[in-house]
């Protein structure tokens, strides 16, 4: 008979599995122990659970009353891993037998976790969860950055100062992967300077397991023992060394495990060498040519791009491929010509340097861009790659951007989606009949519901604001106002994001007069929030960000314009949980899609974009606001002028109206109409589980030759 489990034991097995992060009922468990403290340590479980002995945990969870809610949780956690009627063991089979291994040069999965900067981060995040939750079997495949991304202070000039802290692994919940015969994982990848050695850990994201490559061992030099201690850190030399880490690395990883996948997912050009590292396995173990072995790889090889801003591609120099790339290139049978052209538009141009992405594309059958107008600019911007083949017919397709409901909806809302959706709806979110109840929510119920997010999200600025102004030596007046910043009363307009330029921060400054109207109108008052990080190379991110911070130092700008320091998952969640409007103006069409709009919807937020990325698709007329009419103009002065005037047009003329005109009592009626017409028609659409379905439907299956049925014409290069 099996020992039974201490309510200890239980706490600790919940929280080496990340499952528990999109489990509200279990982080509230983790909350209630020691709120103070939970939030002191940026919400880590494993660290929490190391403040208590066995007995002292137990006596607290006693005078919590406790123990029956760590029970149920413990139950649902095991029957969520046990269960079998998933949708992807009815729709994906095929892959039960060989998964599908996704790649990714970062995973923003929760806070505690330091391997993410941003969207992409997030994104694969959320692919990661919805997997699980599909029980689609899937195993991911990245890096583990020991200091992982920097953390942002904004000092009293309005400079953006970056800092790193070490994580240290035996606060994560992290273990070392194994071999089938039980000893921990060593892989390494040759280059032409020597061997670069890596551990292999793992993390439990639900149903799927993630393995993170860690360069930090003794048989690496110090500089290798450095490769992965920060993402996106260092020169292009770190780069391609950490992407050979990421792409071939990765492939021996799983083969040292045991995992033989059916389907490689390249999630964005960083891991584009992984299918180089399949080709020589097969040539290797199966006697192909190198062209044999290529077609073979190829066809079960898939690639996302994310982005259409040239300097998002990674590119090397002809120097850096052969000292690294070189060593696999000789086993492939490959001269430097050769292995140079894979990565090259044109292979006969000696000039052209090295693209991962153009090399993620030529080793794979089926690619698709992020939103439906990032396919067409994807198409247009890699014509050149198929000189051949009209526009049109470029094999890029698309699968538009979706979020993690679980994650991202906040717990009040949840419970209205409880009464008017049907019994266990959040099976079945990508499903557009599942959101129809959404019409029965009462105005009052969603409004007062709104509103007591909203008021959370300002409670959580004005500390913030508070923590910061402290930080930098503000003066107690200064605090003093802080205190009391935004008005819960008074619009509340977010923006966050990458400081990038082209994503225009300050766009909404353009026409400063128009703007302090708008700000200063006592009848109508409109206040703004602001966070980001700009890249630590990007002087012109941090010229915006410098721009915004003295603005909110101005008098008549105090209080109603706030920038609050260090996004992450944690302020992200906050943020799209508690705006009234969600704002987004980048310089069309350089945004691929963009999530975090799709996150305000699910709280009921309303979104007021630029008619780019996901929104180009997702906007009807009464689910939100557009900036403009999806025009672009050649000069970018022009189109900057233009959209300046266009957003002031469309806050004016449409959103502040809206927001102010209420009822006898008090509720802006056809604003909330909108809310819920954004949440039905968007809910369902811009889903991380419509959105893994439809990687699993439209490119796994495909690539792993799961398909009864398939006609089409040749994709290949």
């Amino acid at each position: 008979m099996a020992k039974k489990k201490t309510v200890y034991e239980k706490l600790c097995e919940l929280a080496s599995n990340l499952w528990w992060s999109w489990q509200p009922d279990v982080t509230q468990i983790f909350h209630l122990i020691d709120p103070d403290k939970w939030s002191e340590l940026n919400h880590n479980p494993v660290l929490l659970l190391k403040e208590y002995s066995p007995q002292e945990l137990d006596d607290k969870l006693s005078s919590l009353s406790l123990h029956s809610r760590v029970n149920v949780a413990y139950r649902r956690w095991l029957e969520y891993m046990d269960r079998s009627d998933t949708w992807g063991s009815t729709n994906a089979t095929i892959l039960g037998h060989r998964c599908a291994a996704y790649f990714s040069a970062e995973f923003g999965i929760h806070e505690s976790l330091h391997i993410y900067s941003g969207g992409l981060g997030v994104l694969a995040g959320d692919h990661l969860k919805s997997s699980s939750d599909l029980g689609l079997p899937l195993v991911a495949i990245g890096l583990f950055y020991g200091e992982g991304y920097f953390s942002q202070h904004i000092d009293k000039e309005g400079w953006q100062q970056e800092s790193y802290t070490e994580a240290k692994t035996e606060n994560l919940p992290i273990i070392p992967a194994y071999t089938p015969e039980g000893k921990p994982v060593m892989i390494s990848v040759t280059t032409r300077t020597g061997e670069i050695f890596a551990k292999v850990w793992r993390i439990n994201v639900g149903r799927v397991p993630l393995y993170l490559l860690d360069t930090d061992v003794p048989e690496n030099s110090q500089e290798d023992r450095n490769l992965t201690a920060r993402l996106y850190g260092g020169d292009q030399r770190t780069r391609i060394r950490q992407e050979i880490m990421l792409g071939i690395g990765g492939v021996k990883a799983l083969e040292a495990i045991g995992i033989e996948p059916s389907v490689i997912h390249m999630n964005e050009g960083h891991s584009a060498f992984a299918p180089l590292e399949r080709v020589r396995n097969r040539m290797h173990e199966d006697g192909f040519s190198f062209d044999d072995a290529l077609r073979e790889v190829a066809a079960s090889c898939v690639f996302t791009t994310h982005t259409p801003v040239p300097a998002g591609h990674d590119r090397f120099d002809g120097g850096l491929v052969e000292e690294h790339v070189g060593p696999l290139g000789d086993q492939l049978g490959l001269d430097h010509h050769a292995l140079m052209s894979l990565g090259r538009v044109d292979p006969q141009n000696e000039g052209e340097t090295f693209c991962m992405t153009v090399l993620a594309f030529k080793l794979s059958r089926l690619a698709n861009a992020v939103s439906s107008l990032h396919g067409v600019v994807s198409r247009r911007m890699w014509a050149s790659l198929w000189p051949w083949r009209s526009e049109e017919e470029i094999p890029i397709g698309h699968i538009t951007n979706g979020v993690h409901m679980p994650t991202w909806l906040a717990a009040p809302m949840r419970v209205i989606y409880d009464r008017v959706l049907p019994t266990k709806w959040y099976y079945k979110t990508g499903q557009a009949d599942v959101w129809a109840g959404i019409e029965e929510i009462t105005p009052g119920d969603l409004w007062e519901t709104h509103q007591a997010l909203k008021n959370r999200l300002i409670h959580f600025s004005r500390d913030l604001l508070v923590k910061q102004a402290r930080r930098r030596g503000s003066s107690d007046a200064e605090i003093g106002h802080l205190k009391t910043a935004l008005n819960p009363d008074a619009l509340l307009i977010g923006f966050a994001r990458r400081f990038a330029p082209y994503k225009r921060a300050d766009l909404v400054m353009k026409d400063m007069e128009t703007f302090l109207k708008i700000i200063e109108d006592s009848d109508r008052p409109v206040q703004f929030i602001f966070a980001g990080k700009a890249h630590p190379a990007d002087e012109r991110g941090k010229q915006i960000i410098q721009r915004i911070f003295k603005l909110t130092q101005e008098p008549q700008f105090r209080g109603k314009i706030v920038i609050l320091e260090d996004y992450d998952i944690n302020l992200g969640r906050h943020l799209v949980q508690g705006v009234d409007v969600w704002l987004n103006n980048p310089r069309r069409p350089l945004e691929a899609s963009g999530t975090s709009g799709q996150k305000v919807v699910l709280n009921g937020g309303l979104n007021c974009s630029i008619l780019d990325g996901w929104w180009a698709e997702a906007f009807d007329g009464s689910n939100g606001f557009a900036i403009g009419e999806g025009r672009t103009h050649v000069n970018q002065e022009i189109q900057d002028d233009r959209d300046g005037l266009n957003l002031m047009k469309v806050l004016k003329e449409e959103v502040i109206p809206l927001y102010y005109d209420r009822n006898y009592d008090d509720l802006p009626l056809e604003w909330i109409a909108r809310m819920k017409n954004g949440i039905r028609t968007l809910g369902w659409r811009f889903n991380a589980d419509r959105m893994v379905m439809d990687y699993a439907e439209k490119m796994y299956l495909p690539a792993a030759g799961g398909l009864s049925s398939q006609i089409k014409g040749d994709s290949s290069l």
